[in-house]
């Protein structure tokens, strides 16, 4: 059984964040993690606000040693990498990873070696190669890889970047309304 939902995303990350949700069924109860690349200067809550609007979970930013909670969708805060570990965040301001703090690869690497084949990867659009790494690595320790397709996409770099980094090992290359279906299959 999975146990975690990782996302990431870019360049048109709130539009395709916001229609993932609203397409996901209520019986998808794992928690989900998402970094979308955003600004330092982001006012702390209002991604979280915007996204609620799109869900009945709870959205919010997690802080350091926040436990992972069912039917909850938690937002990498801005300047910080998001790591999981032992069923808790933890924050990290190290380097910027890919021109990136939070970094998707920096997620993705902590969520396959915490929980190896009950991870879930997804990247959606993006306009750099942050997660194509990462979600190669989800599916090298049993999780499953989830990509949208490229065409979908506001912007497609990153999408390229994670089949290519995977060489044709993607679980799954979908329409972003055709990923909420599938995570449902996947995790009802």
């Amino acid at each position: 059984m999975y146990e975690v939902i990782v996302i990431g995303t870019s360049w048109g990350g709130l539009d395709a964040l916001s229609r993932l949700l609203d397409g996901l069924h209520d019986d998808v109860k794992q928690p989900i993690v998402a970094v979308q690349h955003r600004s330092v200067e982001s006012e702390d809550g209002v991604l979280a606000n915007l996204l609620g609007h799109h869900t009945k979970r709870t959205v919010c930013d997690p802080d350091d040693k926040t436990g992972l909670e069912p039917y909850h969708v938690y937002l990498g805060p801005p300047d910080y990498h998001v790591l999981l570990e032992n069923g808790h965040f933890a924050l990290s301001t190290d380097e910027l990873v890919q021109y990136a703090r939070p970094s998707i690869d920096v997620l993705f690497d902590s969520a396959a070696d915490e929980y190896g084949p009950r991870a879930i990867g997804v990247v959606l659009t993006g306009a750099n190669h942050d997660g194509a790494r990462g979600l190669a690595r989800i599916k090298a320790n049993g999780g499953v890889a989830i990509v949208q397709d490229p065409d979908t996409s506001a912007k497609r770099t990153m999408p390229d970047a994670a089949i290519a980094e995977l060489q044709g090992a993607a679980d799954a290359v979908l329409p972003l309304d055709e990923i909420p279906k599938f995570l449902y299959g996947l995790c009802a």
